[in-house]
């Protein structure tokens, strides 16, 4: 990610910032299409199979070459596929739960 920083016009001025993080407000984000959400928005969010089983809440997601990967924490940690369609079957902001197609013994 290249970024320009209000005030930080060198290389030197730039590296005091190296290894500190970036924040910026919601509003700056770029709109979404219809398929898409940001990781922020899925955090917190309780994940409950077909079968009715609650997995508990996603702690955090990260990259995969192949693709992104909840990883919940309740009973025990698990990590689950974002795959929409596949195993996503729903994404109900409203109520702060996500049902996924997955067995509870995974």
């Amino acid at each position: 990610i290249v970024v320009k920083v209000r005030d930080i016009d060198d290389r030197d001025q730039a590296a005091t910032l190296v290894g500190q993080d970036l924040a910026i407000q919601r509003q700056q984000l770029p709109a979404l299409d219809d398929d898409e959400v940001y990781w922020a928005d899925l955090e917190g969010l309780e994940v409950v199979n077909l079968e009715g089983i609650n997995f508990g809440r996603i702690e955090r997601l990260f990259q995969t070459g192949a693709n992104d990967v909840m990883v919940i924490r309740g009973e025990r940690e698990r990590l689950v596929p974002f795959l929409r369609d596949q195993v996503i079957k729903q994404i109900d902001f409203e109520n702060r739960r996500i049902d996924v197609d997955w067995d509870a013994d995974f």
